[in-house]
């Protein structure tokens, strides 16, 4: 499970973050996870009060928000979500696509009190 590297690394960056931008208390970290990422959201939320255990952000609330797999099909142009529709276009079943997002793992807020 790299999820736990992996959210150690996040408060260490939201940590330094933090001290050079003067926040001394965080109220909510805010995530996005790509459908298609390599990060489980749920190890994420599982793992998260052990990354966070004697850190600044150890009363924080974790909040993940999921990207959805889009992507733009190359022969009609619908955009349309691949992980739901197996990876074929639902408006003319072409399987010839190019991803449009669902990869990332962002932070994308930081919730100070």
């Amino acid at each position: 499970m790299h999820e736990l590297d992996l959210m150690i690394e996040v408060v260490n960056f939201v940590e330094d973050f933090a001290r050079k931008n003067g926040i001394t208390k965080i109220d909510t970290l805010v995530l996005q996870i790509g459908e298609l990422s390599s990060v489980i959201p749920s190890y994420v939320e599982y793992c998260y009060p052990a990354a966070v255990d004697g850190t600044m952000l150890e009363n924080t609330k974790l909040k993940i928000e999921i990207i959805p797999a889009n992507a733009l099909c190359k022969k009609c142009t619908k955009v349309f979500n691949i992980v739901e529709n197996k990876g074929v276009c639902p408006e003319c079943n072409e399987r010839s696509w190019e991803l449009l997002s669902g990869r990332e793992f962002l932070i994308k807020e930081i919730i100070a009190i």
